[in-house]
């Protein structure tokens, strides 16, 4: 029997939203009372160990407008070098540090903030360390698989420059996409997904 379709219900017309705000901030999407408050939105408490920092930057498309609908994840190490997870071999990490962060992109300005702390250094695979980072994953609409990249900081220079990754980065001037700007405490990290300051994407 031929479905009638009048039935049929709108269909999204967006690749990655509304409903990776509605599913994953619902208070943020106006849906109160799945969450007391939105899961990530919150990394430290007042018993947090390590310096404080705020990461604050924009998702911007290829025309330079910065993205008002786009949602960013972040993990990263404790100011010790150690992960929040039960797969981190080498101690226990911060219990009061969560690792983890999620913040959608403002609807007035498209800006993004994390209340954090400064990482510590954690050893690559084979054993040499890589400097300070936060890895960040970013979806929007038009983006149908997460991006993955990498903040590292301006104030370290020579562990940036020891850094396994960093080196891997065949055209060298675009490594500088990585690197955030400003200064301790407070660090701005804009992501381009297109044009001339392209941020580099890792391929995890």
């Amino acid at each position: 029997m031929v479905q009638d379709l009048n039935y049929l219900k709108e269909t999204p017309s967006q690749t990655a939203g509304p409903y990776v705000h509605i599913g994953l901030t619902p208070n943020f999407a106006g849906i109160p009372g799945v969450y007391e408050r939105d899961l990530g939105s919150a990394m430290v408490n007042d018993e947090t160990l390590g310096e404080r920092i705020t990461v604050t930057g924009r998702v911007i498309d290829g025309a330079g407008a910065p993205l008002k609908d786009a949602l960013v994840e972040i993990w990263q190490a404790d100011a010790a070098g150690l992960y929040n997870s039960p797969s981190e071999p080498r101690g226990a990490a911060d219990p009061n540090f969560a690792g983890w962060g999620r913040c959608p992109t403002s609807a007035d300005d498209g800006t993004f903030v994390f209340e954090t702390v400064k990482p510590g250094r954690v050893p690559f695979k084979d054993g040499r360390l890589m400097a300070p980072h936060i890895t960040f994953w970013i979806v929007a609409r038009g983006i149908n698989i997460g991006l993955h990249t990498r903040l590292y900081f301006p104030d370290e220079a020579a562990a940036n420059a020891e850094d396994p990754l960093l080196a891997r980065i065949e055209h060298r001037h675009r490594a500088e996409t990585l690197v955030a700007g400003g200064r301790a405490p407070n660090y701005l990290f804009d992501i381009h997904l297109q044009g001339e300051k392209e941020t580099v994407f890792l391929d995890i």
